[in-house]
Formats: C-alpha cells, sequence, structure tokens
C-alpha cells in the first residue's frame, strides 16, 4: 500500500495547524465520532447522539462542527484516538458509504507509520464500532431488495479499515427507516444504542 503524500507533493490543501486552545481529551473509555453535515435537521441520529452524549463514559467528538472547513488537525485527532479504547464512528449512511467529511478524516489521520504499515501500530488493540442510520427499511437491504446487499456487506471497507489498523471489530449498530422512524420508535432506538453503547464499552475495559 502507498503512503499518503504530502499536502506539497499532491497538491492537497494545507492541514489546518495545531489548535493551541484545543481542551485536553476527557479521560474516557469511548471516542465518539460524529459526522453528520446536518446534524440540526436530523431525528434518529440527533436521538442517538442525545443518549451518546449523557453517558459519562463517551466523548462525543463533532466532525462537522470542528471543521467546517474539511481542514483537520491531524496531531489532535490522533492524540483523540490514543486517548481512547473504544472508537464509535456514528454516521448517516450517504450512498452505500460514509458522508465525505468522514472520507477526509479518514486520509488525513489514519497515516501509513500511525494507523498502518510495519512501524503504524498506535492503534493496535483498540476496538471501531460503526453507527449507522440508513433511510430503507431491513427489506431494502436484501438480496431481493432495491439495494440488493445488506448493511453489513456495505460495511465492509470499514471492517477491513479495522483490520488493517489491528483494531478489533465490533458489532456495528444500524437503525433502518430513519427518515420515517416515529418518535416512539426513536425512543426505543435511543434506548437500544444505549444498551449497545454499554455493552461495547464493557468488552473493551476487559
Amino acid at each position: 500500500m502507498k503512503t499518503r503524500k504530502t499536502p506539497r507533493e499532491d497538491g492537497a490543501r494545507q492541514p489546518r495547524p495545531p489548535e493551541t486552545a484545543e481542551p485536553a481529551v476527557a479521560a474516557r473509555p469511548a471516542l465518539l465520532v460524529l459526522a453528520h453535515p446536518a446534524i440540526h435537521r436530523s431525528r434518529a441520529n440527533a436521538a442517538l447522539l442525545e443518549t451518546a452524549r449523557r453517558r459519562p463514559d463517551v466523548t462525543v467528538h463533532d466532525l462537522y462542527r470542528k471543521y467546517p472547513d474539511f481542514l483537520i488537525d491531524v496531531a489532535a485527532e490522533q492524540k483523540k484516538l490514543l486517548a481512547h479504547q473504544l472508537i464509535v464512528l456514528q454516521y448517516p449512511l450517504y450512498w452505500y458509504s460514509c458522508p465525505a467529511l468522514l472520507k477526509e478524516w479518514f486520509d488525513a489521520v489514519l497515516l501509513h507509520g500511525f494507523a498502518f504499515g510495519r512501524t503504524g501500530t498506535q492503534l493496535h488493540g483498540k476496538t471501531l464500532m460503526v453507527a449507522v442510520t440508513a433511510g430503507g427499511d431491513h427489506h431494502a437491504y436484501r438480496p431481493e431488495g432495491i439495494n440488493r446487499y445488506s448493511i453489513a456487506e456495505f460495511l465492509r471497507p470499514m471492517e477491513a479499515t479495522a483490520h488493517l489498523c489491528g483494531l478489533t471489530w465490533a458489532q456495528p449498530f444500524v437503525l433502518h427507516d430513519a427518515i420515517r422512524i416515529s418518535e416512539d420508535d426513536r425512543k426505543l432506538a435511543a434506548d437500544a444504542y444505549d444498551a449497545h453503547l454499554e455493552d461495547a464499552i464493557a468488552q473493551v475495559g476487559r
């Protein structure tokens, strides 16, 4: 696998310089990396996020709020990853993949020599969990459904990333029918998410 070129070499945007006012990373076991470009208009993801924010063992990190210009502070992001044992990626499924800023985060932060490669072992032993919302119902994600494949199959790149970086792949949390979900069902989903986080955090603590 090729190593990532420097911004000067490949013509990419210069990375955001380190911020001297960056607050200290909380000593919590779980880091929730939220990637939703319009969380203020969300119902399903917002309900899940509210549940996560109430947990004293979860650090919530909103990528779109932190980096509206997509200029990621690589050192700060790597520091956050190192400070947590469980990494949770929460996002809506966009065209069978993740929102653009989360992809940029992968490209900028999970560098050769840090997250993968012969000397890139700094994330080894940690756990990666994905929490996604999908607009379609369960029937849409079956061989005979409109999307033809299951959510698990669309999450294979995430699972492969976990494997490459030496991360344990935890059972994903998936919320279907997010566009039409009722208020009662959102509450049930939030409770289920809380239990899912509880179990994942307990697993990394063992």
